[in-house]
């Protein structure tokens, strides 16, 4: 045994016996008769003072030889939470379990049992003990490891997380990341394992990266949008499927037309199904406005050649031709290159021939792609007599039009009728609330028209959620005398989350008298979307669940 414990030890021997004396009653202290094994400790006592001093210096030279022992254990025992080196820390937690422990014999009437008796800490640090380690103010196992998060404490190795040049140096406890992840264990334990002590991760961003650790360390999920989809990657890459499905679940709440392209490559790319499905939801159903969007520049090749080859998107083959020029231009720019129409044609390669564009009309055509410049003046010509001639050249582009989606009507009347002063329009709003149990887009309106015979309606519709104004959208309509009810469109279709009520209005103005609705129902199942009625403070103009206007909602789901 190293000098140092070997005298540790024997101090703590005679800091025993000396306690065990102090702790005795006067008259037994005083007795010669002292039973058991107390002779033999007296002994040693007497033969390591000196013979010459008195009982009554030995008591007081003892008592201060045990005070000084105990303070030099139990105070430092603060210092690894005031910031001490965890080997500072190390000594002390030895002193402080060789002091609980009785000096490690086991001895229940040692130096142990006594210090740790409420008596001693009064008489001893006047009953102001600190805890004796920081593990002492973190109770359970989870906010332990938590504080190790990030932490340069007892870290085992670093990672340099980062391209060059914007990476970052993060500690980390191998354990911790071994037990929450095959890949981590496999780094550090497996048959190959790493042996440098750090580790260089530079396709993973360092905000992501740490989202990761923090969920090993602590279960906490602390997800951002512009860093989801790095954090998925990373979930991705080092197999943690909680948190990649939490970061699904992030990204299907948060999608909308504007990401939705982008999300879609993503999608693909970590082979997640259900949000590849969310996606075509959204794209079709709102696909002017996912065309549009600048995410739909950034997308890959393979992304843009599915898109265009899709039978449901809900739009104009215009827009499909404009989107395709400008995810052109985007990729231009990326491989470093002009966007003049000869680099744009080459970027797009066999893309190009997915645009379906004798479907469009011949004035579009004409204003359109026929000026662009994209097209070979060959392709021009035979576009154009494929429009007028009685023969029509073979054309390497696709001529059947895309199906795009069907819409849906929910009618929540189940019958209709008219009196001589009823309904009537001036200026006046009707309004309605409802709630669906999934997922759905809202497209228009379908409203009543004259009862009076053929007459042109003005009217406002609007959608709103929570007093915010979603969509509107103001607009004309003819009725031709019939109760059929007569769609009102949206600008772009909207979407509608499950579960929350939304507000739909329509202010008419018209001479003619309408047909309404009477026999309202609350509660409409429309194929496998569930609808939920009731009125709206918003409605001035008699319109409620059991009768008036806005029968049918139209809808995409």
């Amino acid at each position: 045994m190293p000098t140092a414990d070997c005298s540790f030890f024997h101090h703590g021997r005679i800091m025993r016996c000396l306690t065990y004396l102090l702790l005795l009653p006067e008259t037994l202290k005083k007795s010669k008769k002292l039973p058991g094994r107390l002779p033999a400790c007296y002994e040693v006592l007497t033969l390591s003072l000196s013979s010459t001093k008195k009982k009554q210096q030995k008591e007081e030279t003892a008592t201060k030889m045990a005070a000084e022992l105990l303070s030099a254990a139990i105070p430092n025992t603060t210092n690894l939470v005031n910031g001490t080196t965890v080997a500072d820390g190390e000594k002390t937690k030895e002193a402080v379990c060789l002091a609980n422990s009785g000096g490690g014999n086991g001895n229940t009437g040692g130096f142990g049992s006594a210090a740790t008796t409420p008596t001693s800490q009064q008489n001893i640090n006047n009953n102001n003990v600190d805890p004796p380690s920081w593990q002492c103010s973190y109770p359970t196992l989870r906010e332990r490891n938590a504080l190790m998060f990030n932490n340069e404490l007892m870290a085992d190795v670093h990672f340099i997380v980062g391209p060059l040049g914007a990476s970052q140096k993060i500690p980390a406890h191998k354990y911790v990341l071994a037990v929450g992840s095959s890949v981590f264990c496999a780094m550090f334990y497996g048959d190959l394992a790493e042996e440098e002590s750090e580790i260089h991760i530079p396709d993973v961003e360092p905000a992501a990266f740490l989202i990761l650790l923090k969920y090993l360390y602590s279960d906490e999920i602390d997800l951002e949008a512009d860093t989801v989809l790095a954090t998925l990657y990373a979930t991705k890459k080092y197999i943690v499927p909680a948190l990649a499905k939490a970061c699904v679940n992030f990204l299907e709440t948060s999608l909308e037309a504007k990401n939705a392209c982008v999300l879609l490559s993503q999608s693909r790319l970590f082979d997640e199904p259900e949000l590849t499905q969310r996606c075509w939801e959204v794209i079709d159903a709102q696909a002017e406005l996912a065309l549009r969007s600048e995410g739909f520049c950034e997308i890959d090749m393979q992304t843009l050649e599915i898109i265009l080859q899709r039978e449901t998107l809900n739009t104009e083959e215009v827009v499909v031709f404009d989107a395709v020029m400008n995810w052109a231009a985007a990729e231009c720019k990326r491989q470093g290159l002009g966007p003049s129409t000869r680099n744009k044609r080459d970027v797009l390669g066999k893309a190009l021939f997915l645009v379906r564009i004798p479907t469009m009309s011949v004035e579009e055509f004409a204003n359109g792609a026929a000026q662009s410049n994209i097209l070979t003046l060959e392709e021009t010509h035979n576009v154009f007599l494929w429009y007028t001639a009685a023969k029509k050249p073979t054309l390497d582009f696709p001529l059947t039009p895309r199906k795009g989606l069907s819409p849906q009507r929910c009618h929540r009347f189940q019958s209709s009728a008219y009196r001589s002063n009823q309904w009537r329009y001036r200026g006046r709003c009707d309004s309605i609330q409802f709630a669906v149990d999934k997922r759905i887009f809202i497209a228009g309106l379908g409203l009543y028209g004259s009862s009076g015979g053929k007459a042109e309606y003005s009217v406002k519709i609007e959608l709103k959620r929570q007093g915010a104004t979603l969509a509107q959208n103001l607009t004309k309509f003819v009725s031709d005398g019939s109760s059929s009810t007569f769609p009102v469109w949206f600008e772009h279709p909207v979407q509608v989350e499950q579960d929350t009520f939304y507000t739909v209005s329509a202010v008419l103005d018209g001479n003619e008298l309408s047909y309404f609705g009477q026999e309202g129902m609350t509660e409409v199942q429309c194929g496998k979307v569930t609808f939920q009625f009731q009125c709206s403070s918003d409605s001035t103009n008699g319109t409620g669940v059991q009768g008036g206007q806005i029968p049918e909602l139209v809808f995409y789901a």
